[in-house]
């Protein structure tokens, strides 16, 4: 089976909703069955089957996370010597050259990535370009309107 890169903190996150699906939501819908159950006819019943439809997404919800954390290297990047590049769980500051914005985004798996929280994922093109790079190196990276240039301002381990 593929292993998929996972940040610790992003390992926490999935494990803390798992925790709160199994402790909490699994025993409210269980609950909620039991209710409708007792108000009689299960055909006709609404409220029956919109709690069985939220346990079967609570259900595979978990198998889904347990699923991913089976299946996920956790890689600390406060642990891993990186010699100053780029690498995965790094936290880049990049200025775009034209246009001389800058940006940070921290490099994070698939299921962690946040464009909103400046996470991005190791599989988009921006961090692929910036995988194995140093401060003060461009990368160019092919955008839907065209090639951009980034310049490393800074890269933090954190």
């Amino acid at each position: 089976m593929i292993k998929v890169p996972l940040t610790v903190k992003g390992a926490e996150k999935l494990r803390a909703e798992l925790d709160e699906l199994k402790s909490f939501v699994r025993p409210r819908i269980i609950a909620s069955i039991a209710t409708a159950r007792a108000h009689g006819d299960l055909k006709e019943n609404a409220e029956y089957h919109a709690a069985k439809e939220q346990q079967s997404f609570a259900e595979g919800r978990i198998a889904e996370i347990e699923g991913k954390l089976s299946n996920a290297q956790i890689i600390d990047v406060t642990k891993v010597d990186a010699n100053g590049r780029v690498v995965f769980g790094a936290t880049v500051e990049i200025e775009d050259i034209d246009a001389e914005k800058k940006v940070t985004y921290q490099i994070v798996g698939e299921d962690e990535a946040n464009i909103k929280e400046g996470r991005i994922s190791i599989g988009s093109p921006i961090a692929r370009a910036l995988i194995g790079k140093e401060v003060e190196d461009v990368v160019t990276v092919k955008a839907p309107g065209g090639d951009v240039d980034y310049e490393i301002i800074s890269i933090k381990y954190i």
